[in-house]
């Protein structure tokens, strides 16, 4: 499975109805799923850079609670997500329509490195969360941006505000940025400008 990865590919976590229980992130994988789903469709709830080396080995640069944003080899993303029921979760791996600048946004992503990660998802404040990570590194020669922003939506399908969210951003001590632009899972997965290329279930598939 690894021979059809290449760099600048983007990995996608999938949630069905699961938490994750690593990073931190058990309460912020619902949060974000309750806040982004749409209707039964399956949940993402993590985007992450994919860089393949000139040996083929596979490496993931990406924005976590844990660890900021790191560079680490694609079996611990795998390993970062272990879902409740103690499996591995679905990745779906997707890549630009054009992928001509491949390298250079992954050039880009690697600047970010060492960054904590975005609590506050806010843009311009030196940190950043994952799919931030991905708009921020994805910007094509002439400036323009791959990927879009919307206005975040950080409530459930009820309407109601999570208490994970209403607790975190207490903590900081700032309001929550609800209808401020920025990027998610969900809505960066469904972008015109990305096509499906595989799955990814089992860290040791070849």
């Amino acid at each position: 499975m690894k021979r059809l990865l290449n760099t600048a590919l983007l990995a996608m976590v999938l949630l069905a109805g699961l938490s994750c229980k690593n990073y931190g992130e058990e309460g912020m994988s619902g949060a974000i799923a309750a806040a982004t789903a749409d209707g039964d469709s399956v949940n993402f709830i993590h985007t992450a850079i994919l860089e393949v080396d000139d040996l083929g080995q596979v490496w993931v640069i990406d924005a976590t609670i844990a660890h900021g944003v790191d560079r680490h080899p694609l079996d611990t993303l795998f390993e970062n997500f272990v879902l409740h029921r103690g499996g591995p979760p679905t990745i779906e791996v997707m890549r630009l329509k054009d992928n001509g600048q491949a390298k250079a946004f992954v050039e880009v992503s690697k600047g970010f490195l060492g960054e904590a990660y975005d609590n506050y998802f806010l843009e311009g404040n030196g940190l950043h969360y994952c799919t931030e990570l991905v708009y921020d590194s994805y910007v094509r020669a002439d400036g323009t941006r791959c990927f879009e922003r919307i206005p975040m939506n950080f409530k459930n399908q009820k309407g109601e505000m999570p208490a994970y969210w209403t607790n975190i951003f207490a903590q900081l001590g700032q309001p929550i940025p609800q209808g401020q632009p920025g990027t998610n899972p969900q809505q960066m997965h469904a972008s015109p400008n990305l096509v499906h290329v595989t799955y990814l279930t089992n860290p040791y598939q070849h």
